[in-house]
């Protein structure tokens, strides 16, 4: 007799997607920008992430999603990273890895993760780098656990447009490039 396995899974979104990933960005933001932004910031936006799915404006862009069953509980956004300092020819970045609040620690977070690598190397990228809230402990925790590190680099967003309401973000990289 086996013992069931959960049916969980990465894979690449499709435009049909659009709705559940505009749901889920809105409450993870809720959660992640509280207090910082007012509540109408968080309305979800499938039309933009309908019309990014079906015509991306690179054909580098990816987004991935993390499935529990039929049910999408994550996703990973990856591109060239744009950064000044950054070859859109060798790095790419990690834009957006977003998993649901209620779904977190379940390994969701891990497969997305191992996806976006494996796409950004199949994309023929040698690093990669993300940005992250400085005050998101639990996102830096678990990508320098990983094995992504700080880079040095640094930024403040704004967030509304005014200069009013801002966040500072840090940069953190890894290598892809398979060990020698």
């Amino acid at each position: 007799m086996s013992t069931p396995t959960a049916d969980v899974s990465a894979r690449v979104a499709w435009a049909d997607d659009a709705e559940a990933i505009a749901a889920l960005q809105a409450r993870a933001w809720r959660e992640m920008y509280a207090g910082v932004l007012p509540d109408q910031a968080f309305e979800p936006q499938p039309d933009q992430w309908r019309a990014m799915l079906s015509r991306p404006p690179d054909a580098r862009l990816r987004v991935l999603v993390a499935m529990d069953r039929h049910r999408i509980v994550g996703f990973a956004l990856t591109a060239p990273a744009g950064d000044p300092d950054c070859d859109p020819v060798a790095d790419g970045e990690l834009a957006d890895l977003t998993v649901d609040p209620d779904e977190r620690g379940h390994g969701h977070g891990s497969r997305l993760l191992q996806a976006a690598a494996d796409t950004l190397r199949a994309d023929r990228f040698t690093r990669a780098v993300s940005w992250s809230l400085a005050t998101d402990d639990a996102l830096r925790g678990f990508l320098t656990s990983a094995g992504w590190a700080p880079d040095g680099a640094h930024r403040e967003l704004d967030l509304d447009g005014t200069g009013v309401t801002t966040v500072k973000q840090i940069r953190l990289h890894t290598d892809l490039r398979p060990p020698e």
